[in-house]
């Protein structure tokens, strides 16, 4: 299998298709990772990047790339980075469901004191189990008995400035109902066969991260070319 080299992007020179593609980005350090597209159902990894910030012109960058090579990308998997979605418009997008998972664990924590808290991540939690419908009720019944409590505000007494008491549980319902038309576009395309989590991608990087935690101390370069010797190994050979 040969590789294309491309302003520091490796392309994968395998036969131009149809796909869906899985793409995430994998930090190794504060400022430097890589962002890849990925095949969930031949799990090759078509595409990929050193990138030291994760931004839509990344993942634009990518796209662009790939379909150079006569790929037609059908649909896409991510996970929610703001504005990447506006980069894959025109097709399907699913939201990776145990991403959408974690940004609620983020805002809850995995340990909810208050009891909205605890039945907010219960409902979360059942992402991977239900349909689209079904979920929108339980969020919709939540809100209905949290309402009030969601509009409840503290002010402070030295600036007499108030804030949303249950800033954190509103937050996390927040992300819920505004990802919601992203996280069962997979149920609504069964021909397309999309996951409906990144994880193609994510067990992959636990791979990588403990490869490159053996060879601390390379420098970039050498860094990004075994990166790319590991990547390119992980996918089919044609």
């Amino acid at each position: 299998m040969s590789e294309i080299t491309v302003d520091e992007t490796k392309v994968i020179n395998s036969i131009p298709r149809s796909i869906v593609v899985v793409a995430d980005a994998t930090f190794f350090a504060r400022s430097y990772g890589i962002l890849r597209f990925r095949n969930p159902v031949t799990k090759e990894n078509l595409i990929w990047k050193e990138i030291f910030s994760e931004t839509p012109g990344q993942y634009e960058h990518l796209k662009l790339k790939l379909e150079e090579q006569g790929y037609c990308i059908k649909a896409a998997v991510l996970d929610g980075k703001r504005g990447v979605r506006n980069v894959f418009s025109g097709i399907p997008v699913q939201m990776c469901q145990f991403h959408q998972v974690a940004i609620v664990n983020r805002y809850l924590t995995t340990r909810p004191i208050l009891e909205a808290g605890k039945e907010l991540r219960l409902i979360a939690l059942q992402l991977t189990k239900l349909n689209e419908n079904d979920f929108a009720k339980l969020l919709n019944d939540w809100h209905a008995k949290w309402q009030d409590f969601l509009k409840e505000k503290t002010t402070n007494p030295f600036t007499n400035r108030w804030h949303y008491t249950h800033k954190r549980i509103r937050s996390a319902y927040r992300s819920l109902k505004t990802n919601l038309p992203y996280l069962f576009v997979y149920q609504k395309y069964p021909e397309l066969n999309i996951p409906n989590t990144c994880n193609s991608i994510d067990g992959s990087n636990t791979t990588l991260k403990n490869l490159l935690r053996n060879h601390r101390g390379m420098n970039r370069h050498n860094r990004y070319k075994m990166i790319c010797q590991i990547l390119g190994n992980q996918a089919p050979k044609n």
